[in-house]
């Protein structure tokens, strides 16, 4: 084992992906978390009987640094990816509507489905596929894309807001949180190239089948414990200062409040067997710091002068719904709404441990700032009805469970100018370095981001304890390395 120290900052995805690369290339490694359990932003919880997702979080078949590290924790098998991209479109009062791949390769892949698309005229069917080779076209590097709005650039395509409506954000709202009137066009660009337009099958998507807790945050504790990661659970980070040899970390043990200081999670019980020590400092000749860009600001600050910039990266919120009915409503695993306050819906009886003969289905609202707002008997007024119009047979159900859960600063906020402010995994001060999906991955916030954030954090921190030296690839994979070598693009 390495004399080499480096204490993570954070338990998310990209706090595990850079603890288990560093523990790979020989160094010691502790991982710190505020709260007790692993997983940040995708975790698991109970109510009533049910083990509920805070949201639902899904991928994409081109997402291979998140695909790969699912098979470091050996739960790739509580996944599944579709054959083939194919995206239920419902509409109040009309039949079901799929936007499928076809055979074709890309971009023509897409281009049958388009031409029958029933939400948009002829017109503006032809319109949208000219708007997407559009897309295509769009050089980042010698425009400045970053710097107008996704719906600036439709609009001066000719795409109105039916158009925006019915099939633009249809994408752009959960994968930016932000809808195309307000997201910036470079993550936009990125998203719709990099998803659908690059490759044929790029764009199929990935499910948990599992809960997040069985899918990250369970086989986390155990593959870090394997790889001889000093996990800390309940360990709040207070103070970072620099000394002689490196770092010195002070921090406590607490009730598991989130990094963000919101509520504490109440509803998770310790992790078991993680050791509940007090712990007065950590010293380390590396420090990753792999936490919500606010935590950062306010940790790292009195270091790093002039990170308080990343501050104006704001925030976006997203509202997951949670309803249980007496019975089957809904035959879909999951659909898109159009002309409905329902956005996306899923399905998720059987991973929640529903009794048998309900259903279980989670609503997630992205970009979600009006209905952040509203109280859950709102909620419920607003979105009982929306799901009954969606699905007859919830008309003569009985709701057993409604639940509404907040996330007020799920992601930054994919607005233009954004990219300017998002740093790399290096700092002015060797050994500092940063992590999370907030930093400049090129992806928005995403599961793939936070991960492709860890790689490179790793990378750094590695390089920085060898002297300056490019870091030993560990076992992170060859897709991985490829990965960071394309700046974080695949």
């Amino acid at each position: 084992m390495s004399s080499r120290r480096v204490v993570v900052i954070g338990g998310g995805l990209a706090g595990i992906t850079a603890a288990l690369d560093c523990a790979a290339a020989g160094a010691r490694v502790s991982l710190v978390e505020v709260r007790r359990r692993l997983g940040g932003a995708a975790y698991s919880f109970q109510r009533e009987g049910l083990e509920m997702d805070n949201g639902q979080h899904v991928f994409l078949r081109c997402c291979l640094a998140y695909r790969e590290l699912l098979g470091r924790l050996a739960s790739d098998g509580m996944v599944s990816v579709q054959p083939r991209l194919e995206i239920p479109v419902l509409k109040p009062g009309a039949p079901t509507v799929r936007l499928r791949r076809g055979r074709l390769p890309a971009p023509l892949h897409l281009a049958g489905s388009l031409m029958r698309y029933p939400y948009l005229s002829l017109a503006q069917r032809v319109g949208a596929a000219r708007a997407a080779l559009a897309l295509m076209r769009l050089r980042p590097e010698r425009e400045r894309l970053d710097d107008q709005t996704f719906g600036e650039w439709l609009a001066r395509h000719g795409q109105g807001p039916e158009a925006v409506g019915a099939l633009w954000d249809l994408i752009a709202l959960p994968t930016l949180n932000l809808p195309a009137a307000q997201a910036s066009l470079e993550l936009a660009a990125f998203v719709f190239r990099t998803g659908l337009l690059s490759g044929a099958d790029a764009g199929d998507i990935g499910f948990h089948v599992g809960t997040l807790g069985q899918t990250i945050g369970e086989p986390a504790l155990r593959a870090l414990g394997e790889a001889g990661v000093d996990v800390r659970l309940g360990w709040r980070a207070e103070r970072l200062q620099r000394t002689s040899a490196g770092f010195e970390l002070q921090g406590r043990r607490g009730r598991g409040s989130s990094d963000d200081g919101g509520e504490p999670d109440r509803e998770e019980p310790s992790a078991a067997g993680v050791a509940d020590r007090p712990t007065d400092g950590l010293s380390a000749e590396a420090i990753i710091a792999a936490v919500p860009h606010t935590r950062a600001v306010t940790l790292l600050e009195p270091l790093l002068e002039g990170l308080s910039r990343v501050g104006a990266l704001g925030s976006s919120p997203i509202v997951n719904l949670h309803v249980v009915y007496d019975r089957r409503v809904c035959e879909e695993p999951f659909a898109a709404g159009v002309d409905t306050p329902v956005q996306y819906v899923f399905d998720r009886t059987e991973a929640a441990g529903a009794p048998a003969g309900s259903q279980y289905l989670a609503v997630s609202l992205s970009g979600a700032d009006r209905q952040m707002g509203m109280s859950v008997d709102a909620l419920r007024e607003v979105y009982l009805p929306a799901l009954e119009r969606l699905f007859p047979r919830a008309r003569q159900a009985n709701v057993e469970c409604f639940v509404a859960t907040r996330e007020h600063a799920a992601t930054f906020r994919a607005a233009p100018g954004v990219e300017a402010l998002r740093p790399g995994a290096e700092t002015a001060i060797p050994g500092l370095v940063l992590a999370g999906a907030w930093t400049g991955t090129g992806w928005p916030a995403t599961l793939e981001g936070a991960v492709l954030s860890g790689h490179a954090a790793a990378q750094a921190a590695l390089r920085s304890l060898d002297g300056g030296q490019p870091a030993g690839g560990g076992e992170r994979t060859a897709a991985a390395r490829s990965v960071l070598a394309a700046g974080g693009r695949p």
